[in-house]
């Protein structure tokens, strides 16, 4: 007889793999989710082009943006809910903010931050959960690569209309506590067909520190770890590396095309770089958005280290 557990583990692994079964093998690129500096530059004026940068405080926008960009506050992408941290707010509450920043069905929206790239990729999580993510991309290289290379900025706040934005929900591309229960299950039982991904640092995953937030130091057993800024070019550069070398970086953690991958990391910022990294390479992907903080603090897991 099979147990409950192994019934369960079959039925979530099942519903994973059947999602991932249109394309996963080939794990074909997706270039357009980037675009460089010298693309947005030569589309500023396009009437479909929206630019948002995503800040966590507004003054980085009014000291100098790229010219036409609106200010999205990274507050308004993320709640706290039950206690966990940077979870998504309600789909009509996320349609109020893009539609306010000018977004419409028919734009073509351009993210990117200040600093860190994070905040821009929990946008483009955010767009990809809401059904618009093949209509967003992320300026590689950021602000930073924009300043260097002596690029126009500007303090003006520009005339915003109200855009028209119809979310499509795609709640398949969040995993939930329960499930990952029975992937890091499956995972430390032999079963190679979801990765759970890791983008904290190695400290982290080790258990030889912690952010506060984290209640066990440690991971999720059957997870492999890939820090998140391994995926840009250099320590000084927050531009992506080159297609081959990424994916000599995940296969060389197992991670194959033919496999589907769950990110996660402290409280689902992290894992949202790793997240974007592998669908631009191909991969089926989905975030833990609860994540570790939420895994450490409940009932009935285990945390290894």
């Amino acid at each position: 007889m099979i147990g409950f557990r192994m019934k369960r583990t079959l039925i979530s692994l099942a519903l994973f793999m059947l999602l991932a079964s249109a394309g996963a093998l080939s794990a074909a690129s997706r270039p357009d989710m980037l675009v460089s500096t010298e693309w947005l530059a030569g589309h500023l004026n396009d009437p479909n082009v929206v630019v948002l940068q995503i800040s966590r405080e507004r003054a980085t926008w009014e000291a100098g943006h790229i010219p036409g960009a609106r200010f999205v506050a990274l507050s308004d992408l993320v709640v706290t809910r039950d206690g966990v941290l940077n979870e998504l707010p309600p789909a009509a509450d996320l349609k109020k903010v893009f539609e306010a920043a000018g977004v419409s069905d028919s734009s073509r929206v351009i993210l990117y931050t200040d600093a860190t790239v994070l905040p821009a990729t929990r946008a483009w999580f955010t767009f990809d959960y809401l059904g618009f993510g093949a209509h967003a991309a992320l300026l590689d290289g950021g602000l930073q690569k924009w300043r260097a290379e002596n690029r126009a900025l500007s303090k003006d706040a520009p005339q915003v209309t109200a855009g028209h934005f119809t979310p499509r929900l795609h709640p398949e591309v969040l995993a939930t506590l329960e499930p990952v229960k029975d992937l890091s299950w499956s995972a430390t039982n032999g079963s190679g067909a979801v990765v759970l991904l890791d983008a904290r640092t190695a400290e982290e995953f080790r258990g030889e520190r912690a952010a506060s937030e984290i209640t066990r130091p440690g991971h999720i057993p059957g997870a492999v770890n890939i820090f998140w800024q391994q995926d840009a070019a250099s320590k000084d550069s927050p531009a992506l590396r080159g297609e081959t070398d990424l994916r000599k970086l995940y296969e060389a953690a197992g991670i194959t095309p033919d496999k589907t991958v769950v990110t996660y990391c402290n409280t689902g910022m992290q894992a949202t770089e790793s997240y974007f990294t592998l669908k631009y390479l191909g991969y089926e992907t989905r975030l833990y958005d609860g994540s570790f903080s939420e895994w450490s603090s409940a009932k009935n897991t285990t945390v290894q280290k």
